[in-house]
């Protein structure tokens, strides 16, 4: 399940990488770089700070496959994908929920205390999005008025406090992963934000 996720999120955080990208009028290759970064560089930051050298990608080139994969998907569907903010919504937020349990597993297979574990399952799951948004000359998601990385750290806590139970560790991904896809889609339809430190 573990593995089986990780393909999922680099495919999703991919197509939507791709999906930024057209929507900027990127050329073939400004796409594929954008689709790289928004599924590969959170990933790849994390690695780099645990001491994991040469970092995922690197070993296992399946990972670029998977790039590949997803550009190569979304560009057979672009016509199907019309309501381009809705896609690259959906496909941004299963990404955020697949890629903080990844990250929060690195940390554990490394023995870390659980508040870094869930700092890198944060890092993991947005900082591709950083590195997207700034290529693409945009104010990143995580640090606009929306609830971003906080919706991660909320679910690194719950699968922290899910794992005293010893539940089955499929249940367990599962569980947390669905908890932050459905807490980001609720915060967004009902707008949610924290508090800002700046008046109109």
């Amino acid at each position: 399940m573990f593995h089986l996720l990780d393909i999922i999120g680099t495919l999703f955080f991919a197509i939507s990488g791709v999906l930024t990208g057209l929507s900027k009028k990127l050329d073939a290759f400004g796409v594929f770089v954008i689709a790289f970064v928004t599924a590969l560089g959170g990933g790849t930051l994390r690695d780099i700070l645990i001491g994991k050298t040469p970092v995922g990608w690197m070993i296992d080139t399946h990972y670029i496959y998977i790039v590949v994969l997803g550009v190569c998907i979304s560009l057979l569907f672009r016509k199907k994908l019309d309501r381009l903010r809705i896609s690259l919504f959906l496909f941004d937020t299963i990404g955020l929920g697949i890629f903080t349990i990844i990250g929060i597993e690195k940390g554990i297979l490394k023995n870390l205390d659980p508040m870094i574990c869930i700092a890198l399952g944060t890092m993991t799951a947005s900082f591709g999005g950083v590195i997207r948004d700034i290529l693409c000359n945009e104010i990143p998601v995580l640090f606009r008025k929306e609830i971003y990385a906080t919706i991660c750290i909320a679910g690194g806590c719950l699968y922290f406090f899910l794992k005293q139970f010893h539940l089955n560790q499929d249940l367990l991904y599962l569980l947390t992963s669905s908890f932050i896809i459905t807490l980001r889609l609720l915060a967004v339809y009902y707008k949610w934000s924290l508090p800002q430190l700046y008046k109109e």
